[in-house]
């Protein structure tokens, strides 16, 4: 198995006639693109945690990780790790005393608690060959910033 270090390219509103659904993108160092379709909230985080905002009050994820912090648990990465009929699949990497847990998330979540916690994002290749597009192939997409304050 092997693991591609990738990046948040941005998080985007997809519109159709048929519906408006919010995506975060994936890219890696080849360009390739993998569209990550998630939820609302999900996308908010993710885009906050992107721009660095700090907020009055914690997120949930941000909860998550000054939770793990109070009991010296550090998440190391997320490993996206599969998709079956169209869902991705993923791993959030954690260490306590030197020993590596693993433990299943959603993809939104793993990258809205990454960006949070400043580790890195890794794809399994196979994912990329099977999933990953071109800027041409994706959806019609609006930043999320431009789209929220319209």
């Amino acid at each position: 198995m092997t693991q591609v270090r990738c990046e948040v390219k941005g998080v985007f509103m997809a519109t159709s006639d048929a519906a408006t659904v919010p995506l975060v993108i994936l890219s890696d160092s080849n360009g390739r693109l993998l569209p990550i379709f998630i939820g609302i909230w999900e996308a908010v985080s993710i885009n906050s945690a992107r721009n660095r905002e700090v907020l009055p009050r914690p997120f949930t994820h941000d909860l998550f990780l000054d939770l793990c912090g109070k009991f010296s648990i550090t998440l190391r990465s997320l490993q996206v790790d599969s998709i079956e009929d169209g869902i991705y699949y993923a791993q959030l990497v954690f260490v306590n005393n030197k020993h590596e847990e693993y433990l299943d998330c959603r993809p939104s979540d793993g990258i809205a608690l990454a960006l949070r916690g400043d580790v890195p994002i890794f794809v399994e290749e196979s994912v990329l060959a099977t999933s990953a597009q071109k800027t041409e192939d994706l959806p019609q997409i609006v930043d999320l910033t431009s789209f929220l304050q319209k």
